[in-house]
């Protein structure tokens, strides 16, 4: 996840729509994007993209993007599959906006409940 947020320009931002109150809803800047970041393989391991579907639109900078990602639940061990849709906005080579529509809920499942999802959102809240 580390290079994942490598990619994020100095200013750019990363936006949930979807996200409860409990969760942030935006990031600003990579260092933010990064911190957010730290702690989430302890919680996902994703492994691969399994889908992905890529959509241009009449911005040339932006794109939107449809995929699925495989992986593992580390606490327990249990597969995780998870549908993303991204709208991302990219400016000099690096991501300058990326709003990530997830579902918390599907999350929440896939990570044996509410209170596992909880856990995660409080990991990436209690520093950033």
């Amino acid at each position: 996840m580390t290079g994942f947020a490598d990619l994020w320009a100095a200013d750019g931002v990363l936006e949930f729509p979807f996200a409860s109150a409990e969760y942030p809803s935006r990031l600003d800047g990579r260092d933010a994007v990064r911190e957010y970041l730290r702690d989430y393989n302890n919680y996902l391991a994703p492994e691969r993209v399994v889908a992905r579907e890529i959509h241009e639109v009449a911005d040339a900078d932006r794109v939107v993007a449809e995929f699925e990602v495989a992986g593992t639940i580390v606490a327990s061990g249990q597969p995780y599959r998870m549908r993303y849709i991204a709208v991302i906005t990219a400016k000099d080579g690096e991501i300058a906006h990326y709003r990530d529509y997830w579902s918390p809920l599907a999350a929440a499942e896939a990570m044996g409940g509410a209170g596992e999802l909880m856990s995660f959102a409080n990991s990436t809240t209690s520093t950033t």
